[in-house]
């Protein structure tokens, strides 16, 4: 029997399963109190990513012993994330509950954690932001607008409460949500093979969303005219008939490759200022 036990427990290393390791709900409340933060640190470089990193330190701590492996954790959730702050709680369930996998099996691929936190932080953002920043926050603007403005003191109170309080509710139940989400759906992939695909569709609709938002909010177009009166066309016209978006996604493409060549975000930043003062003085960026 007790050589049996070992084989067993040699097959089951084999394979790549390490000791389970409990998440509890105490972990899962620091990393709650901890999401907060997400505004504070913002960068214009990587946005909430160490806000992001500090509330998963509680969790990365427990699972991983090894310092090279806490390392590694760490560095992987440093990596560029934005999205509605109040609603970030869940995508941190969702992490932990992947990093766990992750600590429990070797052969886990590791990165899914940043695919999936890629493909899932654009639409999360849109439905964030339509809640609270559009509809949240207007019902709250206009109770407490409405009191104040007879002199009433529970207008800037209520205005706190009304927005508050459904917000850190929904932060506090998303950061469970997320977890037990991302656990049940974790298992399922991975008794049916499916973590390849699950990676693979999570990378390609990470780039739709940045070739969308690249597209919808970089503003660059070329005013200037080819020939003169009526007959003159222009130049826009052309790239446009080439491609819509061209200059945008070229301005996009130069931006990528000049982080790729280690150029610093604030480098970069001043840069547009002056190509942008530039272009405007001379004509030729509208």
């Amino acid at each position: 029997m007790t050589t049996m036990k070992t084989s067993n427990q040699e097959s089951v290393q084999e394979q790549g399963q390490g000791q389970e390791i409990e998440i509890s709900k105490k972990d899962l409340n620091r990393v709650f109190w901890r999401s907060f933060q997400m505004e504070f640190s913002w960068n214009y470089e990587r946005q909430m990513n160490m806000a992001y990193t500090y509330a998963m330190i509680p969790v990365l701590k427990k699972l991983y012993k090894k310092k090279e492996d806490l390392s590694a954790a760490l560095k992987r959730h440093l990596e560029f994330f934005n999205t509605t702050p109040h609603i970030a709680t869940f995508m941190l369930g969702i992490s932990a509950a992947m990093e766990k996998q992750n600590a429990e099996d070797k052969q886990f691929d590791s990165s899914a954690i940043n695919g999936v936190k890629a493909s899932l932080m654009g639409p999360l953002a849109g439905l964030g932001d339509s809640f609270y920043w559009g509809t949240l926050r207007l019902i709250a603007t206009g109770i407490g607008t409405s009191l104040a403005l007879q002199g009433n003191i529970l207008g800037p109170i209520l205005f706190l409460l009304v927005f508050n309080v459904p917000h850190i509710l929904l932060r506090f139940l998303f950061t469970r949500l997320g977890f037990k989400a991302g656990t049940g759906f974790l298992q399922r992939i991975q008794q049916n093979g499916m973590m390849d695909s699950l990676t693979l569709g999570a990378a390609i609709l990470g780039l739709m969303v940045i070739g969308g938002m690249s597209a919808s909010m970089i503003s660059l177009s070329v005013p200037l005219k080819i020939g003169s009166g009526d007959s003159a066309t222009k130049v826009q016209e052309i790239l446009n008939g080439i491609m819509p978006g061209l200059l945008p996604l070229a301005a996009f493409g130069i931006i990528y490759w000049l982080l790729g060549k280690g150029f610093k975000a604030t480098t970069i930043l001043i840069g547009i200022a002056v190509v942008g003062i530039l272009g405007a003085w001379t004509g030729i960026l509208g």
